[in-house]
């Protein structure tokens, strides 16, 4: 008889379980994922369409033990449907981890978590902040790194929640007036240097009005009324980045999941629950069924520590 094939159910288990336990997969293990979930990714949208209720959630940046925090507070998945929105690897020490454990889950339970494109998704980015050298360091080559980078680039850019929240790493671009602008994206290559999928990685509200010049030297600033605009015409509620916090007059929301960032920041991180009525509502009642839970980083030796949950309602 055949041996099992790494994407039957139980085996999936198995590779997911040891994976909660901090170990890594095989190489071989880790490109037959990579290879399985680009045959899922490649059939979702640019702008891809999720449901609620779910749990939205900012960068990780390799902090595996605080990635399994997350889910204690948040409920694991498939339990909870999960949005997560980028830059899963660099800078933190498991980077190699966070990313085999979403991967592994999104080959799993495929209707139940959606990954997006972050900027460090990137094969330029990830060799200059730490990706790189953690695969070389753990397999002894780049073979998982270039699995991994080779799966980035069938990311989907963005997400629609219940056709109303539009959810993205970065931000607006100049050259997308419309949802169906970021649809037609051809977005299966290494993250642009200028362009619009530039842009949806690396853009920032600000204070000020209209477009202006990154300091980041990539992507653009926008101000207010370029969110209002960008709603307006596409029939949105509000937008939804990376960070913590509201802006442009709850026009936009970032989330950032990475809590006590670099290991030396102290700042908590938070997700964002978006309940199942809210694809019933209208107007300005949404923002009852928007719940930002908020929660400290976890301790090294015990990741499965019982999570301190801080609600915050925002009406």
């Amino acid at each position: 008889m055949a041996p099992p094939s790494v994407y039957d159910p139980g085996l999936l288990e198995a590779h997911i379980e040891s994976l909660r336990k901090g170990q890594i997969l095989p190489e071989n293990v880790v490109w037959s994922l990579c290879e399985k979930a680009k045959e899922i990714l490649q059939e979702e949208s640019n702008v891809q369409a999720v449901q609620c209720p779910v749990t939205i959630c900012g960068d990780i940046h390799g902090q595996f033990y605080d990635l399994l925090e997350l889910f204690l507070i948040g409920g694991d998945c498939p339990n909870t449907n999960y949005l997560f929105m980028g830059d899963y690897v660099d800078r933190g020490f498991y980077s190699v981890e966070v990313a085999s454990l979403l991967i592994a889950l999104k080959v799993r339970h495929r209707h139940r978590i959606t990954i997006l494109r972050g900027n460090h998704e990137s094969r330029q980015i990830t060799q200059v902040y730490g990706f790189y050298d953690e695969c070389q360091r753990k397999y002894g080559n780049p073979n998982v790194w270039k699995s991994f980078t080779d799966l980035f680039d069938y990311l989907p850019m963005t997400a629609l929640v219940e056709d109303r929240i539009f959810c993205l790493h970065g931000g607006l671009s100049p050259s997308i007036d419309t949802l169906d602008h970021a649809r037609n994206l051809d977005r299966f290559q290494e993250v642009p240097h200028e362009g619009p999928m530039c842009d949806l990685v690396w853009s920032d509200p600000d204070e000020r009005c209209g477009w202006g010049i990154s300091p980041r030297g990539a992507g653009y600033t926008f101000g207010q009324d370029i969110t209002e605009q960008f709603n307006h015409v596409n029939g949105l509620s509000f937008l939804i980045m990376e960070g913590y916090q509201w802006t442009h007059k709850q026009g936009v929301v970032t989330i950032f999941s990475a809590p006590n960032y670099c290991y030396r920041c102290g700042n908590q991180a938070a997700l964002m629950e978006v309940d199942e009525q809210f694809g019933s509502t209208e107007g300005q009642d949404v923002y009852q069924y928007c719940n930002f839970i908020r929660f400290d980083p976890a301790p090294r030796e015990d990741a499965g520590r019982q999570g301190k949950r801080q609600p915050d309602y925002f009406l």
